[in-house]
């Protein structure tokens, strides 16, 4: 009843909705999620099942193990998300893209009803985000399409396990899970940054105390080494920002072409260093397995995701990783006014050490 609750009411915004492109965007998104909902199975039939292939069967025991950690451990609202399967025909279950003006890094945002505005659009189908993308690159936008997988519906709906959770390393797989619950926790309707950022260190510290328990020593020191990955490539990725922010800071002394030859050694620079990074790596990085092309888009997404992360670990390591006071300090933070909430966050990533 709650599920057809929810669906009506959708429908109805829908219906709301004046502008043809527009009310074909919440069209594919509506239509996309139903889809989704209505292929599921339930995660318990399928353990019963003698039929279910032995690997699946593993992975559905592992994400109940998970979901138990969650609410227990971690104070996630696991509630009935990840109790149905569904499978997918493709690796992602959306497209996200991402669009940025040629000389700045800060991203176009959509806007929603309830949901407020994002600095990305997602899609169910690549050639719709396609379509999107060609008409921001003819206004000289930066872009980038990525497959995501797996999303929030931030409680409106029992969000299903699927093959794109299946489809990973059982630690990846967890990690994914406690990313998408911690969706639920916190949600500001202007902050992608402050929301992806959140979920990120709920989904990292979580994991980090799911191997302890788990005694997967293994899986720990590789997440241990994913992570240093990531830092070092955010590191990378905020020296690039700051040189460009200053690029493009001169736009009324240096002509189109002057910008763009710069901008290009920029992130030329960046490319090199990354792939030097990644030499010592077993696993492809944040941006993938060198050579790598990067653009505004990249780095703006990049940043959303992990952009305010030390904070928020910083924060969970001053409560002594008390997560239930953690969500109530960061919506205490999200309430309050932007300048005063980035301070905060600057001040708790000042004084984060990862080997603290």
């Amino acid at each position: 009843m709650k599920q057809l609750i929810q669906i009506n009411l959708l429908l109805l915004l829908l219906a709301g909705v004046s502008g043809c492109s527009t009310f074909g965007y919440y069209s594919q998104a509506i239509g996309g999620h139903l889809s989704l909902m209505m292929r599921g199975e339930p995660v318990e039939r399928l353990q019963k099942q003698p039929d279910t292939p032995p690997e699946l069967r593993q992975k559905l025991e592992l994400a109940e193990a998970a979901r138990r950690f969650a609410r227990n451990r971690l104070d996630l609202p696991a509630g009935d998300a990840f109790t149905e399967f569904v499978e997918l025909d493709r690796p992602w279950v959306v497209v996200n893209l991402v669009a940025v003006p040629e000389f700045s890094l800060e991203p176009h945002r959509w806007c929603y009803p309830v949901l407020g505005c994002q600095a990305y659009r997602g899609y169910f189908k690549l050639e719709q985000a396609r379509k999107e993308e060609a008409r921001f690159r003819q206004q000289g936008y930066d872009t980038f399409i990525g497959g995501v997988t797996a999303y929030s519906t931030l409680g409106w709906f029992d969000d299903p396990l699927h093959t794109g959770f299946t489809r990973l390393s059982d630690d990846r797989m967890v990690a994914l899970m406690f990313h998408e619950l911690a969706h639920q926790v916190v949600y500001m309707a202007e902050d992608t940054a402050f929301n992806e950022s959140f979920a990120t260190a709920v989904e990292l510290e979580g994991l980090r105390l799911w191997l302890e328990q788990q005694n997967s020593a293994e899986d720990f020191d590789l997440a241990l080494l994913r992570q240093e990955h990531r830092n070092q490539t955010l590191a990378l990725v905020e020296a690039t920002t700051a040189e460009l922010e200053q690029l493009y800071n001169r736009q009324d002394r240096l002509t189109p072409e002057q910008l763009r030859e710069h901008k290009a050694g920029h992130l030329e620079q960046l490319a090199q260093a990354y792939a030097r990074l990644a030499d010592d790596y077993p696993e492809p990085g944040p941006f993938g397995a060198p050579p790598v092309q990067l653009n505004n888009a990249n780095l703006a997404l990049f940043r959303q995701y992990n952009q305010h992360v030390p904070a928020f670990r910083q924060l969970l390591r001053e409560l002594d990783y008390n997560f239930g006071e953690l969500y109530r300090q960061v919506e205490q933070l999200s309430g309050q006014p932007e300048p005063k909430r980035r301070a905060r966050l600057a001040e708790l990533s000042h004084r984060f050490d990862e080997h603290l």
